[in-house]
């Protein structure tokens, strides 16, 4: 007999759970019934698609068995069942790599926990909260071998060749003595109906009930064999909606997210007609860990006349709607339909599109508490959404929101332009690192002094490619005020003397600072700072951050304009200083500080703080 270890996080996970970290323990239940489901989709669909299986005399079925005298629990199924490598695989090893990222979310709290068992696909171990041994039983479809894998849950397991008749697997669970309440068909039977209720197959419960015969002194109580299907077996979505009530609704939810919180909206949807499909789709108030890792999860399952197809096709909805849990059942697909014929299919973009109009639609009408919900979770994918979905261009700029100059909370397109001028019909935005950093530039002076509202965009590195691409909401122009000019009273002819005037100032500053700056000028965007910086909208290098990122390399820095306040007296003295050498650190001082304010860093910090030394000790 070959003993292994597991792998280095199950044994992390094997710990936690056998420590009893979590509270709500009953999830073992959910967690084997839905891995027994997804074994029985895949048969049922080689049961229609190969010809090795046509002909057999199947029906997906789980069965739950309650042995009080042994203490266990059986959970059967007769779906595809494994191999030895499947178990390697599956039970093992955990091939998806968020589960280090599972183990470090692990929070102590019960709920919480709990719900991130079956997110990251680890829901077969939650079995050791219950267990002090399990044995898995598994013959895989259309081979002659079985096979046990076993574990006490303390770090090895074992894998040996044993003998079984029929494909599918059968998992013996040897309860702890301190979880009898297991072994109670009531307790068993609320679990299944709570979390399970909706799994498409029958769940039958094989127990042994106390049965009275005859009256009086010749009564005689047994044990009798009993069995009972415990739950519904319907699938949901197939339902019509007239028929269905909330609860119907958020407990199939719990089903499929492994979770045991409401979801944020949920859409329910039936297409008759030229095509012919039915969709459920659900929006999580907490976003999948995974939402953005490259590999993440898809939450979709696609059906075909009610028989389970796929679910890791990652086309089947748009990329960034990947936080929407669901199902997608068409009536024309083909049965055999492969994952090549899915990519190219005519019906599934057809069905991906009325998709994912509707599930818009639906996020556009969230309101007060719900939509700042949603904002605080998927704001980003939205934004994602505008650069890669031009046919829902529209409808994406009526759902993103971004934080304000004049405004608390989160703001939309509508907001903005229902407070805006009507007649200019502008729209005034400006990236950077933090709102803070947003809040404080000396860029925003003049807007906050004419009170006109300017949309803080501080998811940088995405927005200063989103932003551009955007140009127009409705009749709206959107304007970045770093570049264009800002709000003020002056004519052209007066900026002009105004430059002229400082001419001598600029040019010589310009001399100082070298290559570092594009051009040295005069301002009057500035209200209260000296100085600030902005950057050459027309060099290649603009909006090119998120590239380099991508590629790993630093990006070069972008040219920038030092822009200088005529009306400051900082200015106004160093026009008339006459010390070359503070002169020099002065234009230092005033590039790099209005760099910091717009949370770029000096390029040579040490020298930057040697120059506010000398200044102020000059200044002593």
């Amino acid at each position: 007999m070959a003993k292994h270890q597991f792998q280095t996080e199950i044994g992390q996970l094997l710990k936690l759970m056998t420590h009893s970290l979590y509270s709500n323990k009953e999830i073992f239940i959910r967690e084997l019934i839905s891995n027994s489901s997804d074994a029985i989709d895949k048969f049922n669909y080689m049961k229609l698609t190969d010809d090795t299986f046509k002909d057999s005399n199947w029906s997906g079925q789980v069965n739950i068995n309650i042995d009080e005298e042994d203490n266990s629990l059986t959970i059967a199924d007769n779906g595809v069942g494994m191999n030895e490598e499947d178990l390697m695989n599956n039970l093992g090893t955990i091939a998806k790599s968020g589960t280090k990222a599972f183990v470090e979310n692990l929070t102590g709290d019960a709920k919480k926990d709990s719900n991130l068992i079956g997110q990251f696909g680890v829901g077969f171990y939650s079995v050791f909260m219950v267990s002090e041994d399990v044995q898995v039983i598994t013959k895989k479809a259309g081979e002659d071998q079985a096979y046990k894998f076993s574990t006490d849950g303390t770090g090895e397991f074992e894998i040996v060749p044993v003998t079984k008749e029929e494909h599918g697997t059968v998992m013996y669970i040897k309860l702890k003595e301190e979880e009898k309440e297991f072994l109670t068909k009531a307790r068993v039977e609320t679990v299944v109906k709570k979390y399970s209720n909706h799994i498409a197959y029958p769940i039958m419960m094989h127990f042994k009930e106390d049965e009275t015969t005859g009256e009086g002194e010749e009564a005689v109580t047994k044990k009798v064999r009993k069995s009972e299907q415990a739950n519904a077996a319907t699938a949901l979505w197939s339902v019509p909606k007239a028929e269905l009530k909330k609860e119907d609704y958020v407990e199939f939810y719990q089903s499929l997210s492994h979770g045991d919180d409401e979801p944020l909206k949920y859409l329910h949807n039936k297409v008759e007609g030229g095509q012919e499909f039915t969709t459920l789709f659900y929006i999580p108030k907490i976003a999948p860990m995974d939402m953005n890792r490259a590999d993440y999860t898809s939450n979709i399952k696609l059906y075909v006349k009610r028989v389970f197809i796929t679910d890791d096709d990652k086309e089947l909805l748009p990329t960034y709607l990947r936080f929407v849990i669901g199902v997608i059942d068409s009536e024309d697909l083909p049965l055999n339909v492969s994952r090549e014929i899915l990519q190219d299919n005519k019906i599934l973009a057809n069905i991906k599109q009325n998709a994912t109009k509707k599930i818009l639609q639906a996020i556009k009408k969230l309101k007060g508490e719900d939509a700042d919900t949603f904002t605080a979770q998927y704001n980003n994918l939205i934004k994602e959404g505008i650069y890669t979905d031009y046919i829902n261009k529209d409808l994406l700029l009526d759902i993103v929101k971004y934080k304000s100059s004049t405004e608390e909370g989160m703001v939309s397109f509508a907001d903005y332009t229902s407070r805006a001028d009507s007649e200019k019909k502008e729209i005034y935005y400006m990236v950077g690192e933090s709102e803070q950093v947003l809040r404080n530039s000396p860029l925003l002076e003049a807007y906050n002094k004419a009170n006109i509202e300017v949309l803080l965009m501080d998811n940088k590195n995405e927005d200063t490619i989103v932003a551009p691409m955007i140009g127009e909401y409705g009749e709206w122009t959107l304007k970045d005020i770093t570049a264009i000019d800002a709000p003020d009273s002056k004519t052209d002819e007066e900026k002009e003397e105004i430059s002229k005037e400082f001419k001598a100032l600029t040019d010589k500053i310009k001399e100082v600072l070298g290559e570092t700056v594009k051009e040295v000028r005069t301002t009057s965007r500035l209200t209260s700072s000296p100085s600030c910086v902005v950057k050459d909208n027309s060099s290649p290098l603009a909006g090119m951050e998120e590239m380099f990122a991508q590629m790993g390399k630093t990006m070069p820095e972008t040219p920038l304009y030092l822009e200088l306040n005529p009306e400051h007296a900082m200015i106004k003295k160093l026009d008339k200083l006459e010390n070359d050498d503070i002169f020099a650190d002065m234009a230092w001082i005033l590039f790099d500080s209005a760099k910091l304010s717009e949370g770029l860093e000096p390029k040579d910090k040490a020298a930057f703080a040697a120059r506010i030394a000398r200044v102020a000790t000059e200044a002593l």
